[in-house]
């Protein structure tokens, strides 16, 4: 699976179970360690927990299973590495505090390619 197409996956798995706030951002041109780099919220532990389940679920059928996973038990911040596609998916307090857009804007205008919102 390309990565475009793993990318579309999980946006879509998120945006199934009614995320909030997601942007993706693409760090090809900064960094090998993924292509792309997926934020999204979730209203509360419970939430964040389905969230994270479900896209869990569609990697798996999809037959690309998370390399990791981190966070789940807690579910303040869950972060599950598909290799071509990182994705954080935290509760919005969790996420205002480690502002983590920010450690991925940069250049000379101090923004990035994001690829949506």
């Amino acid at each position: 699976m390309h990565s475009e197409d793993l990318l579309e996956l999980a946006q879509t798995s998120l945006e199934d179970l009614k995320a909030r706030d997601i942007r993706v951002f693409d760090v090809r041109d900064m960094t090998s360690v993924t292509d792309y780099f997926l934020l999204a919220s979730g209203t509360s532990d419970r939430h964040v927990r389905s969230l994270s389940d479900k896209l869990i679920q569609n990697v798996k059928q999809a037959g690309q299973p998370p390399l990791g996973i981190e966070g789940q038990d807690a579910a303040e911040w869950v972060l599950i590495d598909l290799n071509d596609v990182i994705v954080h998916v935290m509760q919005p307090r969790t996420r205002e505090f480690y502002k983590l857009e920010d450690l991925w804007t940069v250049g000379p205008a101090g923004d990035m390619d994001m690829v949506s919102n």
